[in-house]
C-alpha cells in the first residue's frame, strides 16, 4: 500500500538545510530530541489522511501529534516552507517546466470547523464559516503562490495581491522572473480598474465578462487551475480547515504546494 507520507531520500536533501538548527541545551538536556525527520513524517500524515492531531499513531514513531505540531509551527515560523516552495520553482524553471506565458488564477470554498482568523460566513454555504484558497498557477498548473482569506471575501480583490505573492524564481541566469505575459480569469475577476492595472505591469488580461453568456472558451486554458484545485484538496487535511489558528492553517497549503511542486518535478 502506497504511503504518501514517508518523506524520501530525495525529498528530505531539500528540506534538511532548511531546517532551523536548535540550540543545545548543556544543563537540564531532558529527554532525546525527537528526530525532524520522522516528525516531518508525522505532519505529512496528517496532511494527507485529516486525522486529528491528538490521534497520530505514535506506533508508526511519528511520537506525540504536539511534537508535531510545535515542529509545524516552528518551521512555519522560520520560512522553510516557502523557501522549499521556491526551491522546487527554480529547479522547474531551469527544467523549463514552468510556462511564463500565461497564467490563471482561481478560488475554492472551504467549510471552517472552527472560527478564527481569515475565516467568514460564506455566500455559497448558509453563512457558515470558512476559509477561500486563492490561487495562482502557471499556463500548465504548477502552483506559484496560494492565499487564505475568509469565505466571504470576493475573488477579485484578491488578484492583484495573488500576483505579488508569486515569488522571484531563479533557474536561469539573469534576473530572476516572477511576471506572466497574460493572465485569464473567469466572471469573478471582471473588473476594469484590475484589467488596467495589469496592463501597467506589462501583463495581458483574459478575464470573462459578466452578464455575457457562456462559451467565452476561456475554458480551454482555465482548466488547469480547476486541476490545480483537486491537487489541493488531495490532502484532506486542506479540505475542511480544522485549525482555529490560521498561520497553522497556511503551513499545511505552504507545504502542499511544495509537494505538488516536488511530485511535478520527478514525474517528468
Amino acid at each position: 500500500m502506497s504511503k504518501p507520507w514517508l518523506v524520501d531520500d530525495g525529498l528530505w536533501e531539500l528540506v534538511e538545510p532548511l531546517l532551523p538548527v536548535p540550540p543545545r541545551r548543556f544543563r537540564n538536556p531532558g529527554r532525546r530530541r525527537l528526530p525532524d525527520r520522522l516528525c516531518l513524517q508525522g505532519v505529512l500524515y496528517v496532511l494527507h489522511t485529516g486525522i486529528g492531531w491528538e490521534h497520530l499513531p505514535q506506533e508508526l514513531g511519528f511520537g506525540s501529534g504536539m511534537t508535531c505540531w510545535r515542529r509545524l509551527r516552528d518551521w512555519n515560523e522560520a520560512g522553510v516552507w516557502q523557501r522549499l516552495h521556491r526551491l522546487l520553482l527554480a529547479e522547474l524553471r531551469a527544467a523549463n517546466r514552468i510556462d511564463w506565458s500565461r497564467a490563471v488564477v482561481d478560488s475554492s470554498h472551504g467549510p471552517g470547523a472552527k472560527r478564527g482568523p481569515q475565516t467568514g460566513p460564506s455566500p455559497v454555504d448558509r453563512g457558515r464559516p470558512g476559509s477561500k484558497h486563492h490561487l495562482i498557477t502557471d499556463g500548465a498548473g504548477i502552483l506559484l503562490a496560494v492565499i487564505l482569506t475568509g469565505g466571504n471575501v470576493h475573488d477579485v480583490t484578491q488578484l492583484l495581491p495573488l500576483l505579488d505573492a508569486v515569488p522571484p524564481v531563479r533557474g536561469k541566469r539573469g534576473r530572476p522572473r516572477r511576471r506572466p505575459d497574460t493572465l485569464f480569469a473567469d466572471r469573478a475577476y471582471d473588473s476594469e480598474p484590475h484589467r488596467e492595472a495589469l496592463r501597467q505591469r506589462g501583463i495581458t488580461p483574459f478575464i470573462a465578462r459578466r452578464g455575457t453568456p457562456h462559451g467565452s472558451g476561456l475554458g480551454t486554458v482555465r482548466w488547469v487551475v480547476e486541476r490545480s484545485n483537486s491537487w489541493l484538496h488531495q490532502f484532506r487535511r486542506l479540505r475542511t480547515r480544522w485549525e482555529r489558528r490560521a498561520d497553522i492553517h497556511e503551513a499545511f497549503l505552504a507545504l502542499a504546494c511544495a509537494l505538488i511542486c516536488y511530485r511535478r518535478l520527478n514525474s517528468f
